[in-house]
C-alpha cells in the first residue's frame, strides 16, 4: 500500500511522534493506523510524546575534541529540569550523544536524528532518545550541534558550570605550545562571558550596519534636542555609536577581560602572545552554546556569571 504524505500527517497527529519515524511505522504495518500507533508504543515512542509537550529548556552543552585536538564538537541536549541535567544517566548519554555528532555527516538536526545510532544501528539517533525520554521520565531535545576542524593549528575548548556554556574556538597557527593553549582557552573563556556576535568585523555586514545607522537616526530625530544639532553633527554621534556596538558585538574588538590596564582589546592580546612565541596566529571563528537560549526558561545571567570568575571577582 502506498503510504501518503496524508497518512504520516494523521499518524504524526494522533501519536505526536516524528515524520520520519510515522512513515516508517505506517510502511512497517502496510498503512494500517492503528497498528502503526501500536509499533510506535512499542518503539518507546508513543509514551515520549506524551511528554514532548512539555518545554524542555534545561539541560547540558557537552563538548568533544580528538586527541591531537584538530577537531571537536558542541552539542545541546535539552531537559525539562536542571535535576535531571545533574543526573549521571544523563550525562552519560549527552556524552554519546557527542560521540555520534563528531562523525555524523548530518547538516542538519533532522537528518543527525534519523541516521543510525552508533552503538546500536538497528535503530536511529531519534529512536534512542526516545528511549531515553522513557527511561528517564522527562521530555529530552537534541536541539543542536556544530563540528569544527582545523588542520593548521587547534580547536580551543571552555564549559562553564558542567556545561551551562560551552565554547569551541578554531586556533590557526604555526606555533603549539602552552603558552599558545592557554591564550585560545583565555579567548574561549571571553567568548563564554562576554558572548561576541561575530569573529571581527569583516564578517559584519554592510546591510546590518546600514539598519542600526536607520535605527539610530531614527532615535536621534525623535529626541526634541538632538534632532537640532548639524547634520554633520548628527552623522558623528551616528559613527560613533555604530563603533560603539560594533566594539562590543566583534570578538577581536572586546576589550579583553583579563587585560591589567582594562583597555587592550582581544586582537592586540593575541598579537602579544603571538610575537612573544614568534607564532603566526589566527582565531578563525568560534563556536557558542549556551542551554536553553533563546527558549522559555528562567532568567540567568551566566555569562555575567562568566566575566566575575575571569577577573577574579
Amino acid at each position: 500500500m502506498a503510504i501518503t504524505a496524508a497518512m504520516v500527517k494523521e499518524l504524526r497527529a494522533m501519536s505526536g511522534a516524528g515524520m520520519m519515524d510515522c512513515k516508517k511505522a505506517l510502511t512497517e504495518t502496510d498503512g494500517d493506523m492503528d497498528k502503526a500507533v501500536e509499533v510506535l508504543r512499542e518503539k518507546g515512542l508513543a509514551k515520549a510524546v506524551k511528554k514532548s509537550g512539555r518545554i524542555a529548556a534545561e539541560g547540558i552543552v557537552a563538548l568533544k575534541v580528538t586527541d591531537c585536538g584538530k577537531k571537536a564538537v558542541a552539542v545541546e541536549v535539552n531537559s525539562e529540569t536542571d535535576f535531571v541535567a545533574k543526573n549521571e544517566k544523563f550525562q552519560n548519554y549527552v556524552a554519546q550523544v557527542a560521540d555520534q555528532a563528531m562523525d555524523t555527516t548530518a547538516a542538519d538536526i533532522e537528518a543527525f536524528l534519523a541516521e543510525p545510532w552508533k552503538l546500536d544501528t538497528s535503530k536511529t539517533v531519534n529512536e534512542e532518545l526516545a528511549g531515553q525520554i522513557a527511561v528517564i521520565g522527562e521530555n529530552l531535545k537534541i536541539r543542536r550541534f556544530q563540528q569544527v576542524t582545523e588542520e593548521n593549528g587547534f580547536v580551543a575548548s571552555y564549559v562553564h558550570m558542567g556545561g551551562k556554556i560551552g565554547v569551541l574556538v578554531d586556533v590557526e597557527t604555526d606555533v603549539v605550545n602552552d603558552d599558545i593553549k592557554e591564550m585560545a582557552k583565555n579567548i574561549a573563556m571571553q567568548v563564554a562571558a562576554l558572548k561576541p556576535q561575530y569573529t571581527n568585523r569583516s564578517e559584519i555586514s554592510a546591510e546590518y550596519i546600514a539598519h542600526e545607522e536607520e535605527i539610530l537616526r531614527a532615535q536621534i530625530m525623535n529626541d526634541p534636542k538632538e534632532s537640532q544639532k548639524p547634520e554633520k553633527v548628527i552623522e558623528g554621534m551616528i559613527k560613533g555609536r555604530i563603533n560603539k556596538e560594533l566594539k562590543e558585538i566583534s570578538l577581536m574588538d572586546q576589550v579583553y577581560v583579563k587585560a591589567e590596564d582594562g583597555k587592550q582589546i582581544v586582537s592586540k592580546y593575541i598579537e602579544q602572545v603571538a610575537k612573544a612565541n614568534s607564532a603566526k596566529i589566527t582565531i578563525k571563528g568560534f563556536v557558542r552554546f549556551e542551554t536553553g537560549e533563546g527558549l522559555e526558561k528562567k532568567n540567568e545571567d551566566f555569562a555575567a556569571e562568566v566575566a566575575a570568575q575571569i577577573s577574579g571577582n
